[in-house]
């Protein structure tokens, strides 16, 4: 199951029942705008905790059609690139963080 836009709102704002749907929408298209907008002009937005985002460059290079082996050109372009912070790998590893809670408290 994945979380869409919407539902990230709805939980948003029934965990804040003050706030109104469209602040917390106007809120989460903010920070998702200025992420792409810092991305879209080459900086990296680092997310404490969570994550950092950033932009790789891919050159021209040839490449190959898996189906008929003929020679095609690639065009350059940037790919995002998204690396996992420690808080989020603890939260998604849960089982391994405890053995090596346990091996450094032996």
């Amino acid at each position: 199951m994945s979380l869409i836009k919407s539902q990230l709102i709805q939980n948003i704002t029934e965990a804040n029942p003050h706030l109104f749907v469209r602040d917390v929408e106007r809120i989460v298209n903010t920070i998702f705008n200025e992420i792409s907008n810092s991305l879209a002009s080459g900086k990296r937005v680092e997310l404490r905790g969570f994550g950092a985002f950033s932009v790789q460059h891919r050159k021209q290079r040839i490449g190959r059609n898996p189906r008929t082996g003929e020679s095609v050109n690639v065009e350059e372009k940037y790919i995002p690139r998204f690396k996992t912070g420690k808080e989020l790998r603890l939260k998604l590893n849960p089982e391994k963080n405890a053995s090596e809670n346990q091996r450094e408290e032996n």
